[in-house]
C-alpha cells in the first residue's frame, strides 16, 4: 500500500481568477471590513463585496461575521439573507439565488482533497443554492452540491449530495425527512 506523502502536495494548477495584489487587498482590507461586528448596516458589507467583484442583488442582508474566500466567485440574489458567522469558502463559484436564507454558522465548502491520492490533491466543485432555499444554522454544504428550489438543509446537517426541489434534508449525512409544503397566506385567498 502506498503511503500518504504531503510533501508531494501541489496545487500550482489552481487560480482564484485574480492576481496576488487583488487577493492581498481582499484579505487585508476587504475581508476585515466584511467581517466587522461594529458596522451597523449590511449595505456597507454589500458595497465592499461588490467592489471586489461579487454580484449581490437588491435588498440582500449580510450579518456581521460573514466570511467569503473570494468575492469575485460569489453571486447572491435579491432579498437573500446571509446570517452571522456564515463562512463561504469559495475556491470556485458559489451561486445563491433569490430569497435564500443561510442561517448563522453555516459553512459552504467548495474545496476538498482527493483522499485516494498519495499527494492529497486539491479538488474543487461549485455550490448552487437555487431560489427559496434555507440552509439551517451550523449546516455544512459540501463541494458540488446543488440545493433545488424550496429545498431545506436542516440545522446541523452535513449535505454531501444534491437536495431536490422542495425536499427537507437533515442529519449526517443529510437524508430526506419530508417534503416542504408552503401554506397559502390569508392575503392570497382574498
Amino acid at each position: 500500500m502506498r503511503q500518504l506523502d504531503l510533501s508531494q502536495y501541489d496545487n500550482s494548477w489552481y487560480s482564484s481568477g485574480r492576481g496576488r495584489i487583488v487577493e492581498a487587498l481582499w484579505f487585508f482590507v476587504g475581508l476585515p471590513v466584511l467581517r466587522s461586528r461594529i458596522l451597523p448596516s449590511s449595505s456597507i458589507r454589500t458595497f465592499v463585496l461588490r467592489i471586489f467583484g461579487a454580484k449581490v442583488g437588491s435588498k440582500a442582508v449580510l450579518k456581521p461575521g460573514v466570511r467569503v474566500k473570494y468575492p469575485w466567485l460569489l453571486s447572491i440574489g435579491d432579498h437573500s439573507w446571509i446570517g452571522e458567522d456564515v463562512w463561504i469558502d469559495n475556491l470556485v463559484r458559489v451561486t445563491i439565488g433569490d430569497n435564500v436564507c443561510i442561517s448563522q454558522g453555516a459553512y459552504l465548502c467548495t474545496g476538498n482533497h482527493d483522499w485516494s491520492d498519495p499527494a492529497f490533491g486539491l479538488l474543487v466543485e461549485p455550490i448552487t443554492l437555487e431560489m427559496y432555499v434555507w440552509v439551517g444554522a451550523h449546516s455544512i454544504i459540501c463541494p458540488g452540491v446543488t440545493i433545488g428550489r424550496y429545498g431545506i438543509a436542516a440545522a446541523g446537517s452535513v449535505v454531501s449530495s444534491n437536495i431536490p426541489e422542495s425536499e427537507i434534508h437533515a442529519g449526517n449525512p443529510a437524508k430526506c425527512i419530508r417534503r416542504r409544503v408552503l401554506r397559502v397566506s390569508a392575503d392570497a385567498t382574498e
